[in-house]
């Protein structure tokens, strides 16, 4: 397969100095060729201030990685400014910025988020270096897009795609967030599949081993992309089963065979899918201490439901309201129960998985509907009582009055409450309002958080 080809000299070897010297703004040069995708056991880790060894000649491949200067991305997030903070993960804050051709040549004009990371030792550099080169080579349309980087003496910056949906952590579980329909919650439990399923088949397969609902990033489209990739490992080889390595990774996400052993494969990404498919079904988190102590695993607590369609209609998200797929829960539900399995030679591939949820987000058998009272007008209720105490003279008149005919007889209540489900309410005039506790207007709909 023809790739592009760039000199990795010239993008690590001065990051391994103890102050690398400023970047000039320049744009990565590559041309063609045939190449292997390059990992980090390619280079020497032992200490990250040594330099590589002159003779040292491997390519990083993928598309086109831009090299940004400090003072650069300073100018467009307007000094990694307040106001363009997007929020702050595990390796560092992250400020919503601009690029375009103006900056580099050819540099698509576009939103970006600019990683910076805190730097704590080698771990911190580690980390940074890791996501260069697993995103720096690798390309899906389900993993966030790394635009560029910045080493600069001790600063470490990442530039990715601007994902204007956030986490899908917020979107689950921000309090004013709007609930995410059904179909939406399975389009973004496929494509996050599809980005795992990507890794794990690849030529050179790799084990993401932080799958987790903060780390899934949502486009305007509800598209998932995976981003994140400090913890990635590349996947066993020849006649290995697995790798073995520290434990990392997030307490209820984790697969047990992984925190009791440290022997990590692919089934451990496959574990951890299953429970952000449980945080989709259920609307709860993976761990969540503020439960009883039963519930407060959420794997541990849901599993043994999720075979049950009585059981499991009572622990879906209470914020979809029923609006949801009967059918498709419960096969999303024994999908998920699948992926939890204890035995990972039990749990499906993740291309099993694809293939289990590309119809889900499909289905329509949606049969609760929310109940919607019309309140009428003030006019409509006078001309009706009008109407009635006419009726009602007349018949008296003609001694045919009878108690039964009183609308209260037959539960005619004409002033009963709206149903609390109901995502709309209409004003006395008849014109829907919508109801906006929740909504796309609330100040803090529009999240932070990459």
């Amino acid at each position: 397969m023809a790739v592009k080809k760039s000199s990795w000299r010239s993008i690590v070897t001065s990051c391994y100095k103890a102050e690398c010297a400023p970047t000039k703004p320049k744009k990565v040069v590559t041309k063609t060729t045939s190449f292997q995708r390059l990992s980090l056991s390619d280079l020497s880790m032992s200490n990250p201030s040594s330099t590589l060894s002159e003779d040292l000649s491997i390519s990083l491949a993928g598309s086109n990685l831009h090299v940004f200067t400090l003072a650069e991305l300073k100018v467009i997030t307007q000094s990694f400014s307040s106001s363009n903070f997007l929020g702050e993960g595990g390796f560092g804050p992250v400020h919503k910025g601009f690029v375009d051709d103006k900056l580099r040549p050819g540099l698509k004009a576009q939103p970006v988020a600019v990683k910076l990371l805190d730097l704590d030792g080698t771990q911190g550099h580690r980390e940074w270096l890791t996501e260069v080169i697993f995103l720096g080579q690798l390309r899906h349309p389900h993993l966030v897009k790394l635009i560029g980087y910045c080493c600069e003496e001790e600063h470490r910056l990442l530039v990715y795609e601007y994902m204007p949906r956030g986490s899908l952590e917020n979107q689950l579980f921000r309090r004013y967030s709007v609930s995410l329909p059904w179909s939406t919650r399975m389009k973004i439990a496929l494509g996050a599949a599809k980005g795992l399923a990507f890794l794990h088949e690849a030529e050179k397969p790799v084990i993401y081993r932080d799958f987790k609902a903060s780390n899934i990033l949502l486009d305007s489209d509800y598209t998932a992309k995976l981003s994140d990739f400090g913890l990635a490992k590349d996947g066993p080889e020849g006649d290995d089963t697995h790798v073995s390595t520290r434990v990392m990774g997030t307490q209820g996400y984790a697969a047990p065979e992984y925190v009791m052993t440290g022997h990590l494969t692919a089934m451990s990404d496959v574990y951890s899918f299953g429970v952000v498919l449980l945080e989709l079904l259920t609307g709860r988190r993976s761990v969540d201490k503020s439960r009883p102590n039963r519930e407060q695993n959420l794997a541990d607590w849901a599993r043994p439901m999720l075979t049950d369609p009585r059981k499991l209609n009572r622990i879906m998200d209470p914020r979809l309201e029923g609006l949801y797929s009967e059918t498709g829960a419960r096969k999303a539900a024994a999908l998920a129960y699948q992926c939890l399995s204890h035995r990972p030679k039990h749990r499906p591939t993740m291309s099993t998985v694809v293939r289990t949820l590309e119809p889900l987000k499909d289905f329509d058998d949606v049969s609760i509907a929310p109940f919607v009272y019309t309140v009428p007008s003030e006019s409509t209720l006078l001309s009706k009582e009008d109407g009635k105490e006419s009726d009602q003279e007349k018949k008296k008149e003609n001694g045919h009055s009878h108690h039964h005919n009183h609308p209260l007889h037959h539960g005619q209540n004409k002033h009963r409450l709206r149903s609390p489900k109901s995502p709309n309410f209409y004003s006395e005039n008849g014109v829907r309002v919508e109801n906006h506790r929740n909504g796309l207007n609330s100040p803090l709909h529009h999240q932070r958080g990459r």
